[in-house]
């Protein structure tokens, strides 16, 4: 079981993503052959040949909306995969694994404070299951962990450090 809970990109935003997307874009759907890609609307990877979209989306600039944060330049948008249709959302039973953690991956976890300014970060490789290291689970906690360690981190994007990418959003508990 996760200490911290992966967001996925709201309802309501995926809704307007699916309309116009944080580029000003119309959505694009396509069909992924190889499968793989990961979803931001329901944390999991595409299945091959399932139907999915790639979208700009500014999480940091839908957070600040909703808390009055003022992000300045922090402001930045990024390409997300989303369903071209309601999907439903994360599986409803408490997740037990971190998304989208394959071993040997690295990740970067960005942090920003209650005004949307980057407060810190790390990079972070997903360790491989072998018994005498922690597991992809317990390592991502730890790093959650230390990143909620400073009272002035409000939320940590966790990115691919390959494409940027934002994989998931993570919220101080």
């Amino acid at each position: 079981m996760t200490q911290h809970t992966p967001r996925p990109v709201e309802p309501a935003a995926l809704k307007e993503l699916r309309t116009r997307d944080d580029a000003g874009r119309t959505m694009a759907p396509f069909t992924d052959e190889e499968g793989g890609s990961p979803l931001r609307c329901c944390l999991r990877g595409s299945e091959p040949g399932e139907t999915i979209a790639l979208v700009s989306y500014a999480p940091l600039r839908r957070w600040a909306a909703g808390t009055g944060a003022d992000p300045g330049a922090y402001d930045e948008q990024g390409p997300v995969f989303i369903h071209p249709g309601d999907c439903g959302g994360p599986d409803p039973a408490p997740s037990a694994r971190y998304p989208f953690a394959r071993p040997g991956a690295l990740r970067t976890l960005r942090r920003y404070d209650r005004r949307g300014h980057i407060a810190g970060g790390r990079l972070f490789e997903i360790p491989a299951a072998t018994g005498a290291e922690p597991d992809a689970d317990a390592a991502f906690d730890a790093a959650l962990d230390e990143a909620f360690a400073d009272p002035e981190v409000a939320l940590v994007h966790v990115r691919a450090v390959e494409y940027g990418c934002l994989h998931f959003e993570v919220r101080r508990p």
